[in-house]
């Protein structure tokens, strides 16, 4: 997949650089594969602050986005050290959720692609001590 862009026509909604912290790499030397989801969780938590929408999930209340499915495409391993872009897309709404879809760069060769990802969120009640509906 080359430096295309990973969703032609669609907006990027927010972008998040990120160090490559020591603490992230596996006995291997190169990002261990479920650091890639801590990356991309990073870049929606601060997509979702930016836009308000976060406060609900922090403060405790019942209404907020909740984390259903998450992907990852790994195309080219991370090694330290390593500065990082994530950019985050937004899919069409759904009637209760929204897709999301990531791109993990090289943040000074940003044509350097390392993964691609994907995430749905489901906006709604929940009971946060079970995890489930309210």
């Amino acid at each position: 997949m080359g430096g295309e862009s990973l969703n032609e026509g669609q907006t990027c909604l927010h972008t998040l650089r990120i160090p490559v912290r020591w603490a992230d790499l596996d006995a291997l030397g190169h990002v261990n594969s479920a650091t890639y989801f801590t990356y991309f969780e990073q870049a929606r938590v601060s997509w979702l602050e930016s836009i308000g929408a976060a406060g609900a999930v922090l403060t405790g209340t019942a209404l907020g986005p909740v984390l259903i499915n998450a992907a990852c495409t790994f195309h080219k391993p991370v090694v330290y050290p390593a500065s990082l872009e994530v950019r985050l897309y937004g899919g069409g709404p759904g009637r209760s959720s929204v897709e999301t879809y990531y791109e993990l760069r090289d943040a000074a060769q940003t044509e350097t692609l390392y993964a691609t990802g994907s995430a749905r969120l489901v906006w709604g009640p929940f009971d946060p001590d079970t995890g489930g509906d309210s």
